[in-house]
């Protein structure tokens, strides 16, 4: 019998912890969503108006309401997608946006269909791929230079059967994206956004003004974005740009599915040929059999968002008094994660008791940040510029698929490294991160993908 013995150099004997722990994101959590049931404790109207936002969530928009199975009219003449639920898919209706054969949507990215759905004449852009992720375009600027910022939808209603006489173009992304004026956006979850909504200003304010040392020694500042009129915390949206769960559905139902409504009632293009409906298009019935049937679609997309459970954690257990972290979630807490992610807030006394005083574990601070270079988008929304976003909430982490505003990375531990960049405010947390030892990391992924 030969036996051979390997002696092998310092260097080398440094690689085997890296070796024996290769830090791998654990990837979405299997089994069934922890996500999309309503919040408890509602009333029994409450929950009729969850249902019936859930409902209309789901339904398929087509121009004029005569496309087979798309009853409902107002789409275009240029849009993203033609539902709600087409872009908030993953892991549940309400989230973010579906991959390729996952298993909510065993489909290619709705948008590759919609293309070409009922005649259009659309071209797939090179950044939209069968495997995801669903996403939006804004251009920077505009050709003379000046700020645009605004969504440039992706198709057109031209060629569609039930569009006769509507003949406009799609943008030119191709130019757009040579002279790197095109950046992208993916579906932010909604899942327990009635909760956010419910979290006084005073309650932002006070946890930004807690652990100020800590923060100032690790770079970490952050502001609140602001609405212009009224002067309160704006807080939903890559940029915390919205301030409430109606005006985030008004403006999406208008500028990703074309429908004008009661709150964004002007068409985004009124090309002669291409406004086929009187405006607004959703609007409240009062001629309706019921109040319930009768609202508008914008105020019962608010509903359904405001009585949205959040995600759940993987197998939740009970807290026990006393009893330390998780190794992931002490690191996590360490190294200064939870000063931008706080773990949770508290709402304050709402008008629905199902949202009054309640904790909110979201793992966010709402507040904006600045990402640094490397995620700078350069577009400005209220008061957060070209490189600030909004602390993005972590629960229901644990099934998503794609990271970052743009949906760039699929794997965590991209997504962590992405966030620092010249500028950033997150580079020594992260530069913290880099410095554990390979188990630590691995417990730290373990912890999110918990969540």
């Amino acid at each position: 019998m030969n036996i051979r013995i390997v002696f092998l150099t310092p260097a080398a004997m440094l690689m085997i912890p890296a070796l024996l722990y290769a830090q791998t994101d654990p990837g979405p959590r299997p089994g069934p969503p922890a996500a999309g049931q309503p919040l408890p404790g509602l009333t029994p109207a409450e929950m009729a108006g969850f249902q019936e936002g859930a409902r209309r969530f789901l339904e398929i928009v087509s121009v004029t309401g005569t496309q087979p199975g798309a009853p409902d009219r107002g789409l275009g003449p240029r849009f993203n997608l033609n539902s709600c639920a087409g872009c908030h898919a993953q892991p549940a209706v309400g989230g973010s946006s579906p991959a390729l054969n996952s298993p909510q949507v065993p489909q290619a990215n709705p948008q590759i269909a919609l293309a070409t759905a009922y005649g259009a004449k659309n071209n797939v852009p090179p950044f939209i791929t069968v495997n995801g992720p669903v996403r939006v375009v804004r251009f920077v600027k505009n050709p003379d230079g000046s700020a645009d910022g605004g969504v440039h939808a992706l198709f057109t209603i031209t060629g569609r059967t039930d569009a006769a006489g509507c003949s406009i173009a799609q943008p030119d992304f191709a130019t757009a994206v040579a002279a790197g004026n095109a950046i992208f956006r993916i579906p932010t979850p909604v899942f327990g956004a009635g909760l956010i909504e419910s979290i006084q200003d005073a309650a932002i304010l006070a946890n930004k003004a807690a652990n100020a040392a800590a923060k100032t020694a690790l770079g970490i500042s952050g502001h609140e974005n602001r609405n212009g009129n009224d002067g309160t915390i704006t807080r939903f949206g890559w940029k915390a740009q919205n301030k409430s769960l109606e005006i985030f559905a008004g403006e999406a139902y208008n500028v990703e599915e074309g429908v004008t409504n009661e709150l964004f009632p002007t068409e985004r293009d009124e090309t002669p040929g291409c406004v086929l409906n009187a405006t607004p298009e959703d609007r409240t019935d009062y001629s309706a059999a019921s109040i319930l049937a009768g609202l508008s679609d914008t105020t019962v997309f608010g509903s359904f968002m405001r009585f949205l459970a959040p995600a759940g954690p993987a197998q939740p257990m009970p807290p026990q008094r006393n009893a330390p972290p998780p190794n992931g979630q002490n690191t996590f807490n360490q190294i200064g994660c939870a000063l931008c992610h706080t773990p949770s807030l508290t709402t304050g006394i709402s008008s629905s008791a199902a949202l009054t005083q309640k904790p909110v574990p979201l793992y966010s601070d709402l507040l904006v940040h600045h990402m640094g270079s490397g995620l700078a988008d350069g577009i400005l929304q209220g008061t957060a510029v070209g490189d600030e976003f909004r602390t993005a909430p972590l629960w229901g982490l644990g099934q998503r698929i794609f990271f970052l505003h743009d949906g760039r990375a699929t794997d965590l531990k991209q997504a962590i490294e992405a966030h620092s960049s010249n500028g950033s405010e997150a580079s020594k947390v992260v530069g913290a991160f880099n410095a554990l030892p390979p188990q630590a990391q691995q417990d730290l992924l373990n912890f999110l993908r918990s969540l």
